[in-house]
């Protein structure tokens, strides 16, 4: 392992494990042809893309569902245990939904941006991938009361995505799948922490395989923790466990997060926290220094 780029640190409090709980928060930012977007977001739960301009009300619900009914049962298990997760959320979703934004703030969750919409920005030239960035953090600074710290793109991005990020006083990225641990972006001018995201501990696994079901998720993330966990006492590790509300919210999978939640806080050296927190503690730890 290159030393320079990951060097060696120490979590505090002695935990052998940092644990990341993101929580994303989409619905009401996808596609919608009542916004002007030329096709409706895709069926997630069954795979279906429409290919023709029409409003499509059932999967609207769909992800109405999430904030209905999904959002009160993941932040609820979340306030039983006081776990604090990063909640990565479109900006244009917390504007319409502006009671579960005041519930994000009062339980205490860092709120990183996803984006102004849940849209695919390296489609965008440079000057609208810019204000698109700007949008998203003028919108979040106003319903939430602070300016976000963290960035996650839709899947992709582009050459500069991490250049755009600093120019606008942004600290972290998620944007990356790397590592299992922290570590600084060195071809910025101004330099951004690295916080790398999961996608196989992600609840969207639920969709892309019909025959992965929140038991084989359930089984994937303790083994994932248990191995992260073990390697964690001779070197720092971090775990991601990706969530959505219209997703994990379900009645037949949110028993399966309780349960994760329980296995990992059974572990009194587990660091359980923002990734703003991890970012900052990281930057403490190993300051950036110029070439």
């Amino acid at each position: 392992m290159n030393t320079e780029l990951y060097p060696d640190f120490k979590w505090p409090n002695g935990a052998r494990l940092a644990l990341s709980l993101v929580v994303n928060v989409e619905e009401g930012a996808e596609a919608n042809i009542a916004d002007n977007d030329k096709f409706p977001e895709p069926v997630d739960e069954l795979g279906i893309v429409l290919k023709r301009s029409v409003r499509n009300y059932g999967n609207e619900s769909n992800y109405r569902y999430g904030l209905n009914a999904g959002a009160q049962r993941v932040f609820d298990l979340l306030a039983e245990r006081n776990m604090q997760a990063t909640v990565t959320a479109c900006a244009l979703a917390l504007e319409r939904a502006p009671e579960l934004t005041q519930r994000i703030v009062r339980d205490g969750h860092e709120v990183c941006s996803h984006g102004y919409r849940w849209s695919h920005q390296f489609l965008m030239d440079e000057a609208a991938e810019r204000e698109y960035i700007r949008k998203a953090v003028a919108s979040i600074e106003a319903t939430t009361g602070k300016k976000p710290s963290g960035w996650l793109s839709r899947y992709l991005t582009t050459e500069r995505t991490r250049r755009l990020l600093a120019e606008q006083g942004f600290y972290y990225t998620m944007d990356d799948y790397s590592h299992d641990r922290p570590f600084w972006d060195t071809t910025q001018a101004s330099p951004l922490v690295v916080v790398p995201y999961a996608i196989d501990t992600n609840d969207m696994k639920f969709w892309t395989d019909p025959a992965y079901g929140p038991d084989v998720w359930l089984r994937y993330a303790k083994d994932t923790f248990d191995w992260l966990y073990e390697e964690g006492a001779s070197s720092p590790r971090m775990m991601s466990l990706g969530l959505h509300l219209r997703v994990i919210g379900r009645p037949g999978r949110i028993g399966y997060l309780k349960q994760f939640l329980d296995y990992v806080a059974a572990r009194s050296d587990v660091w359980i926290t923002s990734r703003l927190d991890i970012a900052q503690h990281y930057a403490s730890a190993h300051p950036h220094r110029a070439d």
